[in-house]
C-alpha cells in the first residue's frame, strides 16, 4: 500500500537557500524579510517573498517539505507546487484604491486553481495585507475591503462557505498591496474547529465590515492529526479584551489557543487527545508596536518554551485595538471518535 506524502515545515535562514534533508523536498517558501515578490527559487520551488522583518525582529523562511518530488508551475499570476497529495499556491496583489473585485477574482482563481489540480481541500491560508488599518479610496478599512472581497470569492465557489473555510491568517506588512498563500489537500479530510470562548469569525456583527471574517479557528488534518492554529487576538465573544494591556492581551490570545487545542475544546468537535500550549510549533507572534517586544516575548518564551520556535514580526493587527496575535501548528496525532 503506498503511503501519501507527508507535509511538514520549519523555519530556515533568510539567507542562502533552505538546507536539503534527507528522503524531502521543498514544496514551497515564504520569505518574511524587506520586500515583496513571486518566483521560483534557483532550484524551482515557488517562493513568496513578504516585507516583514525589521530591526529587532526576525526575518527568517518558512520552508514546507514533502516527502514526493513536487510539480511546479504557475497560472494566470499564480505559482503552485504539487507533491500529488498537496498543493502550494501562492499570489499577490499590486495596490489599488479599492482591493475587493480584484481579491475576489483572486481567489476565485486560486479556487479554480485546487479544484483544476483535484486538491479539494483548502486547510491553511495566510493573508498578508499591506496598510491593513489604512483605508481605501471609498473610506474603508483596506482590511474590511479585502475581507468583502475574500468573502466573495469562498461565497462564489463554495456556496455560503460555512464547512468550508480554513484556518487562516489576516495579518499586516511593512509594504503595500496583498500576498497570499494556501495549502490544499487532494484526499486528506480536514476538519475546521471553532473556539469555545469566541464567536466564529463569520457570525462576526455587521460593526466589524460589510462582510464577516472567512475563517475557521483551526483546521485538524487527517490522516497524521497536524493541527493549524489560525492566527489569534485577544477576542472574547466578538469583543477585543484589554484595550492597551499587550501583557494582558497576549496572555488572552495564549488562554485562547490553550482552549482550542486542549481536550475539551476537541471533544466539542468529536475528537479525542488534547493538547498543551508546550506543544505549540512554528509559532509566530505578530505584535503591533517594536515598544511592545520584551513583555510580548517573555509572557511568549514562559508559556510555549524553547521547542515552539518561536519567530517574531513588527506588524499591525487587524484592529487598531489589538496589539498582539499569535499562531502555530500541532504535530498530531488528535483522532477523530
Amino acid at each position: 500500500m503506498n503511503r501519501l506524502p507527508s507535509l511538514q515545515a520549519y523555519f530556515a535562514p533568510l539567507i542562502g537557500t533552505p538546507r536539503p534533508i534527507p528522503g524531502r523536498h521543498v514544496l514551497g517558501t515564504v520569505a518574511f524579510g524587506e520586500r515583496l515578490g513571486l518566483a521560483f527559487d534557483p532550484h524551482g520551488h515557488p517562493e513568496l517573498a513578504v516585507p516583514m522583518s525589521s530591526t529587532g525582529f526576525d526575518a527568517f523562511r518558512e520552508v514546507w517539505t514533502t516527502t514526493a518530488e513536487p510539480v511546479t508551475g504557475s497560472r494566470d499570476g499564480l505559482v503552485f507546487a504539487d507533491d500529488g497529495e498537496h498543493l502550494f499556491v501562492a499570489g499577490t496583489i499590486a495596490p489599488r484604491p479599492v482591493y475587493a473585485p480584484t481579491v475576489r477574482a483572486t481567489y476565485e482563481t486560486a479556487f479554480s486553481l485546487v479544484a483544476e489540480r483535484g486538491c479539494s481541500h483548502v486547510f491553511r491560508m495566510w493573508n498578508f495585507v499591506g496598510d491593513i488599518l489604512g483605508t481605501n479610496s471609498e473610506g474603508l478599512e483596506v482590511y474590511q475591503d479585502f475581507v468583502s472581497g475574500r468573502a466573495e470569492a469562498f461565497a462564489s465557489y463554495y456556496g455560503d462557505g460555512i464547512g468550508h473555510m480554513p484556518a487562516a491568517t489576516g495579518i499586516g506588512t511593512r509594504g503595500e498591496g496583498i500576498s497570499f498563500v494556501l495549502l490544499a489537500a487532494r484526499t486528506a479530510s480536514p476538519r475546521h474547529l471553532e473556539n469555545q470562548r469566541q464567536t466564529p469569525a463569520y457570525n462576526y456583527p455587521e460593526r466589524y465590515g460589510p462582510k464577516p471574517p472567512s475563517f475557521a479557528r483551526a483546521t485538524l488534518v487527517e490522516p497524521g492529526g497536524t493541527l493549524y492554529v489560525s492566527g489569534t487576538a485577544s477576542i472574547l465573544g466578538h469583543e477585543t479584551v484589554h484595550r492597551g494591556d499587550v501583557a494582558a492581551q497576549t496572555h488572552v490570545v495564549l488562554d485562547n489557543i490553550a482552549e482550542l487545542i486542549g481536550g475539551p475544546s476537541l471533544a466539542v468537535a468529536g475528537l479525542d487527545g488534547g493538547h498543551e500550549l508546550k506543544d505549540l510549533r512554528l509559532a509566530k507572534v505578530y505584535v503591533r508596536h517594536e515598544r511592545d517586544l520584551p513583555v510580548v516575548r517573555a509572557v511568549c518564551g514562559e508559556a510555549l518554551g524553547p521547542e515552539a520556535e518561536t519567530k517574531y514580526l513588527n506588524v499591525a493587527v487587524c484592529r487598531d485595538d489589538l496589539l498582539v496575535e499569535i499562531e502555530g501548528l500541532v504535530p498530531g496525532p488528535a483522532r477523530a471518535r
